[in-house]
C-alpha cells in the first residue's frame, strides 16, 4: 500500500496513492470557541477564522480526490446558545454560502445539504437553495454540510418514515432491514464515512452521523478546528491508510503469515 508522504504536493500524488483516500471523510468541526478563548477574544471571532479552515479543507480534500466531504456545522443543540451567538452564525453561514460559490465552482464542487434545515432562518435557507443550485452541474468534491443536524433526530425520523409505510401498507415490517433504514436516512444518496476526524482532542462522536459510521476509521487531534489546515488533513489520511480495515472479520490466514 503506498501512504501520502506529508511533503508531497498533492498535485503530484501517484495514482496509487489516491486510490487509497477515504471516499468520504466526515469531520466534527470543533474548538472555535476554545480557540478565541485563549486568545482572549470573543467567541464569534472563533466561528470567523473556522471558516478559513473550511475553505483550505474543501479545497485539499478536492485536490486529494476525497469524493465527499461532510462537515458537522451546526448541530441541533447548538440551537441552545445565546441567541446572539446563534443569529451570527447564520449571517456568517449565508455569507460564506454567497461569497464563495465562484470559488467552489472554481473547483468543481458540489453541495448538498442535511439536517433539520427548515429551522434555519429563512434567509439562509434560500441561500442554501441559491448556492446548491449553482454547483449542481458540478462532479467534483461533494460537499456535505450538516446543519441543525442530530444523529438520534435523524434516525427518529427515519423510524416515523418507515413506519408510515407499514402503516399505509407501503412495507412489510419483516422487509425492514440495514439498507431500508439507510433509504430513510438524510444521507440516504450519499456513502458512509470511511474516516471521521474529530478535532480539538475530544473523545466523542456529539451525537454525528451515529447510524453511518459504525465502520468508520476515526482519527482525533488536539488541534483546533481554526487551527486545522490542509497538513492536518494529510495527517488523517496518512493514519487512515495505515489502518487494517476487516469489518469485524479476520484477514485470510495467508495473509496472517506474511
Amino acid at each position: 500500500m503506498a501512504f501520502i508522504r506529508l511533503s508531497t504536493p498533492s498535485s503530484q500524488l501517484s495514482a496509487q496513492t489516491r486510490a487509497n483516500v477515504p471516499a468520504h471523510v466526515a469531520i466534527i468541526m470543533d474548538g472555535n470557541g476554545r480557540w478565541a478563548k485563549e486568545r482572549h477574544r470573543p467567541r464569534v471571532e472563533g466561528h470567523r477564522e473556522g471558516a478559513e479552515s473550511v475553505r483550505a479543507i474543501v479545497r485539499a480534500a478536492g485536490e486529494l480526490g476525497v469524493k465527499y466531504l461532510t462537515l458537522y456545522a451546526f448541530s441541533v443543540e447548538n440551537w441552545s446558545r445565546p441567541k446572539d451567538e446563534v443569529d451570527t452564525l447564520m449571517k456568517y453561514l449565508a455569507r460564506y454560502l454567497k461569497t464563495e460559490v465562484g470559488d467552489l465552482m472554481k473547483h468543481n464542487v458540489r453541495l448538498e445539504v442535511i439536517g433539520q434545515i427548515y429551522r434555519l432562518p429563512e434567509f439562509v435557507q434560500e441561500q442554501l437553495e441559491k448556492t446548491r443550485l449553482a454547483l449542481s452541474r458540478n462532479n467534483g468534491l461533494t460537499a456535505v454540510l450538516a446543519l441543525s443536524y442530530g444523529g438520534r433526530q435523524e434516525i427518529v425520523e427515519a423510524v416515523r418514515a418507515i413506519a408510515t409505510k407499514v402503516q399505509q401498507g407501503k412495507l412489510e415490517a419483516a422487509e425492514i432491514n440495514e439498507q431500508i433504514i439507510s433509504q430513510h436516512l438524510y444521507t440516504k444518496s450519499i456513502p458512509d464515512p470511511d474516516l471521521l476526524i474529530r478535532t480539538s482532542g475530544e473523545m466523542r462522536v456529539s451525537n454525528f452521523l451515529l447510524w453511518q459510521i459504525a465502520y468508520s476509521e476515526i482519527w482525533v487531534t488536539d488541534t483546533l478546528w481554526p487551527d486545522f489546515r490542509r497538513r492536518h488533513l494529510l495527517d488523517a489520511v496518512l493514519a487512515y491508510q495505515k489502518r487494517d480495515r476487516r469489518y469485524g472479520g479476520i484477514k485470510p490466514a495467508a495473509a496472517l503469515s506474511r
